[in-house]
């Protein structure tokens, strides 16, 4: 995608070109979040802001918008540079979603409004003046570049004529996303960007950012999102903010080596990664498994050089041992899937064992999450056979679960709610490894964020001991940490596994398998993550050339309008043209059927002899006289009236 050269250059030039830190510190109330950071950021720097939750990374957001002050030192930032974030409220405007992105660019509306009011008001230098920084903003391709944002971000053809009001909560965070990348900025600041995305719109995203060319601050807790873009790391710990070179991956391995001198901690992550290695043995072996098995020796790989980044993790939790392990767990035989009696997918046939895990691929819309809330026996089939196996205990994580935590209650009375039968203790004891200690786990959830309600939800699902696992996008609101967490007790369990998410991290260290969602199936799919990327470049490319088409039979269709029109005009144009001609002609026929009508009355009169003998002349005079009259006009008029035909024969046939 072509980008417009942000203002930056200008700066590159001028000398004022860096964001600096200088012995800042940086406060929320009471609470210090960063002391005497002092760093520099240059135009084109891609950074990742990590840290843990309450570190103070959307402060630091916050003090760059201008939103806060510092408490001390000085933050500098070149004063002409423009400022791109996402907002995060969507007014239910009436206007079309493209029109809403393309106000995203306020130098392209600020143009287009005083474009409008030169042209009203015919001042042709101000309208050629206009055309021109118009032309070096790239203002002219300003609406396909905004269509293929929306597109890229998951909306439809239909989608971009659309009013904002009428989309959802996360289609509405999508447009304030699309939107912020349309502004021509020096500065883009991203917080969490791939929270409301699924895995296609993740990987198209990733790909715009890596040819964004101006300064990229963001905020994810998605490793692979960030290795793939950024090229520094400032990480917030302890109120220091600390810049690291290169990648995500980079840092973990820059972070370990600070961490490995912990070496009894160090110890124990290496056995959790251990997990991991027998999980990898367990499949090497069978054919039907190896691309999946050199992925996961790949992750293994990963894992041993970065396991050290996380000795100190706050979360330290693994899934309890199923009571029963059925196996099968659960048969899917024929079914069909959808809603009000219309199918979404059919002929679905999923086999799910103990010890398999299953990723859902597809694009958005396609039917993932209701092949998962079939799964879960949250959709009734519309047709086909479903088998159980005795004892099956499906433990079924989604956000909109979230909902149902009690907010007046605290972790704890969740936990005694669910296992009274448990000593208070042992629950306190496991709410820790979830990293709710102290006053925390006896706090009402009300108030917690989305990250620490995923948290709760995932620790009440895990006690529960299931033997099938549905999750559906479960690292939303998860830090990094977490989501480590997360993917080294995956490793472990022994149950079977159906999971959604944009993770890739997650989804290569945990799936053994997956199962493509598109075009109304639900099929296994052969091959790996970076396959299934190929697999939507395809599908991109296929639907430019079916946007092409139909633009083309649109245009095609507009040309032939546009002929009929031109030609209806260029046929009026010529009846018009004839319709003086035909009026003079038809008045110089009935002229000469009058003239000759007179002349023949004339000539009989001068046909009498008595007028030649008569004294008197002046009869004889004045017959001759008309007579002649008469044939001089009748001469002129066929004249003319050959001339006229002439020209009527010259002009096009109506």
């Amino acid at each position: 995608m072509k980008h417009v050269l942000p203002t930056f250059f200008w700066y590159l030039i001028s000398g004022i070109q860096l964001i600096q830190f200088k012995q800042l510190t940086l406060t929320r109330g009471l609470k210090i979040l960063i002391q005497a950071a002092s760093l520099q950021l240059h135009p084109g720097h891609k950074v990742g802001l990590t840290g843990a939750n309450g570190a103070g990374k959307s402060s630091l957001f916050a003090l760059l918008r201008g939103e806060m002050h510092v408490e001390s030192g000085d933050l500098e930032i070149p004063s002409g540079w423009v400022i791109a974030h996402v907002a995060q409220e969507t007014p239910a405007l009436a206007m079309p979603a493209i029109e809403f992105v393309l106000d995203g660019d306020n130098e392209l509306r600020e143009i287009e409004t005083a474009l409008a009011k030169a042209e009203a008001n015919h001042q042709g230098e101000l309208i050629a003046e206009l055309h021109h920084r118009l032309a070096d903003i790239d203002g002219y391709s300003a609406r396909a570049r905004a269509a293929e944002l929306l597109n890229g971000l998951g909306f439809s053809q239909a989608g971009l004529q659309q009013a904002v009001s009428t989309f959802s909560g996360g289609w509405r965070v999508r447009l304030n996303l699309a939107r912020a990348l349309m502004c021509r900025s020096d500065l883009l600041l991203l917080d969490e960007p791939t929270n409301h995305l699924d895995l296609d719109a993740v990987i198209w995203l990733e790909s715009w950012l890596q040819s964004y060319r101006g300064t990229l601050l963001l905020i994810s807790h998605d490793r692979d999102f960030l290795d793939a873009i950024v090229n520094h790391i400032a990480h917030i710990e302890q109120q220091t903010l600390t810049l690291y070179r290169g990648g995500y991956s980079d840092f973990e391995r820059q972070r370990a080596e600070k961490l490995a001198l912990q070496q009894a901690m160090f110890e124990k992550q290496q056995r959790k990664v251990s997990h991991l290695q027998s999980y990898i043995d367990r499949f090497r072996v069978q054919a039907t498994k190896a691309r999946q098995a050199q992925s996961r020796i790949k992750a293994l790989e990963r894992m041993e050089m970065i396991s050290a980044a996380h000795v100190d993790s706050q979360f330290n939790f693994e899934f309890r041992l199923p009571i029963a392990a059925p196996d099968p767990l659960l048969v899917l035989d024929n079914m069909q899937v959808g809603y009000n009696n219309v199918p979404l997918i059919n002929n679905v046939v999923l086999t799910i064992r103990p010890g398999e895990r299953i990723g859902l691929l597809g694009k958005n819309g396609a039917g993932k999450t209701t092949l998962i809330k079939l799964l879960a026996r949250e959709l009734e089939p519309l047709s086909g056979k479903r088998v159980e196996g005795k004892d099956l205990n499906i433990g079924y994580f989604a956000q909109h679960q979230l909902e149902h935590l009690r907010p007046d209650e605290s972790p704890l009375q969740h936990m005694m709610k669910l296992d009274p039968l448990t000593r208070e203790q042992e629950h306190l004891n496991y709410l820790g490894g979830f990293d709710f200690r102290g006053e925390m786990a006896r706090s009402p959830c009300a108030n917690f964020s989305g990250g620490e309600k995923s948290r709760l939800a995932l620790a009440l699902l895990i006690w529960t001991r299931p033997n099938l696992l549905l999750l559906d996008e479960p690292t939303n609101h998860l830090d990094l940490e977490m989501r480590h967490a997360l993917t080294l007790a995956l490793q472990d369990y022994e149950g079977g596994v159906v999971l959604v998410s944009h993770d890739r991290a997650l989804l290569r260290a945990t799936c053994d398998q997956f199962v493509l969602v598109a075009d109304g199936k639900a099929e296994q799919f052969d091959g790996d993550l970076e396959d299934y990327s190929a697999w939507l470049n395809e599908q991109r490319i296929k639907e430019n050339q079916r946007g092409k088409q139909q633009a083309q039979t649109v245009e095609s269709n507009k040309l032939s309008k546009n002929d009929r029109v031109q030609n209806k005009a260029e046929r009026q144009a010529r009846i018009v043209a004839r319709r003086p001609l035909i009026k003079e002609l038809e008045q110089l026929e009935l002229n000469i059927a009058k003239w000759q009508g007179e002349k023949k009355t004339c000539d009989e009169r001068l046909n009498d002899h008595q007028l030649y003998t008569a004294a008197d002349k002046t009869d004889l005079q004045n017959l001759l006289k008309k007579q002649a009259e008469l044939n001089t006009q009748i001469e002129l008029s066929e004249e003319r009236w050959l001339e006229l035909h002439e020209q009527l024969e010259a002009l096009p046939e109506v």
